[in-house]
């Protein structure tokens, strides 16, 4: 079988396995990125050199544990007041956990960043690889889910509507590079991506969004012009943010000596080769959607 031909096969049942878990309900959804997150675990313990066991059964705890807590709040508020006849509120330490997990991911984001003009990882200390573990890997998985919901309940259109901006940008930023590119981005960490690519990238996905929000989202007239603006906004995110996370995917693997970070996909590489973007901009488009409900 000829790599293209692999290539495409590998990236079809990725696609229709991600649509069917987010469109079939919000378990499946879950579901599937747990299995994601326990993938992408393994992955990231071979390129910074961990003890792989802990770091899944710890990644495994958290995501269940806060996504649980999170995403049915409600349910686990009827339960437990249920059981203990009580009529507790939990809904405060619901969003008291959600900023002291989006500040963490913030930080380790900025320290990844700041990764991208290091030298070496090796003398990166055990104590900064984990912390790298839980907000560079971990977290983000969580604000994915945590996404899903929007402001109030499950709509697995945010989540297609990511995915598709993502994949937007990332075509038409290699498609665009490939054809006119000639001024390179960050030579040293991806030799292939370019300046031109990167703003390629941005205006189709800019134009993706607007689509987006115009005939997939289809909000009430009155509030067209508000949904237009979050979503071109959310584009505008995912092509500066989502390059970045590429990027330092990409340092990751440099210095690691690898060119994918696994081979679950043939043609592909690995988890987080696919989902290197959307995980570096999960956190920040929660904090995105936590200001747009502030504001409202």
């Amino acid at each position: 079988m000829n790599e293209t031909l692999k290539r495409s096969i590998s990236g079809a049942i990725y696609i229709i396995l991600l649509l069917a878990s987010i469109l079939y309900s919000s378990e499946s959804f879950f579901i599937l990125f747990g299995i994601f997150l326990i993938i992408a675990i393994y992955e990231f313990c071979n390129l910074i050199q961990i003890n792989k066991t802990p770091s899944i059964l710890f990644g495994i705890l958290v995501y269940a544990s806060v996504t649980l807590f999170s995403c049915y709040n409600k349910v686990t508020t009827d339960t437990i007041n249920k059981i203990f006849n009580s009529d507790f509120d939990f809904s405060i330490n619901t969003k008291q956990l959600d900023l002291i997990l989006l500040v963490i991911s913030l930080v380790v984001s900025i320290k990844c960043i700041l990764f991208l003009f290091y030298d070496k990882i090796q003398n990166t200390s055990i104590s900064s690889k984990y912390l790298y573990l839980l907000g560079y890997i971990i977290l983000p998985f969580i604000f994915i889910t945590k996404i899903s919901f929007g402001i109030k309940d499950y709509n697995p259109k945010i989540i297609i509507g990511l995915f598709i901006i993502i994949w937007t940008n990332d075509t038409f930023a290699f498609i665009v590079g490939k054809s006119i590119g000639k001024n390179k981005l960050f030579e040293k960490i991806s030799p292939k991506k370019t300046i031109e690519g990167f703003i390629g990238g941005i205006v189709f996905s800019i134009l993706a969004g607007y689509l987006i929000s115009k005939y997939y989202i289809k909000a009430s007239p009155q509030f067209s012009a508000r949904s237009i603006m979050i979503w071109t906004s959310i584009a505008l995110i995912v092509g500066i943010f989502g390059t970045i996370g590429d990027l330092i995917e990409s340092k990751f693997k440099r210095i690691a000596g690898v060119k994918d970070s696994g081979k679950i996909m043939p043609g592909h590489g690995g988890i987080l080769d696919r989902l290197d973007s959307v995980i570096f901009v999960a956190p920040i488009i929660f904090l995105f959607y936590q200001i747009l409900n502030y504001v409202s």
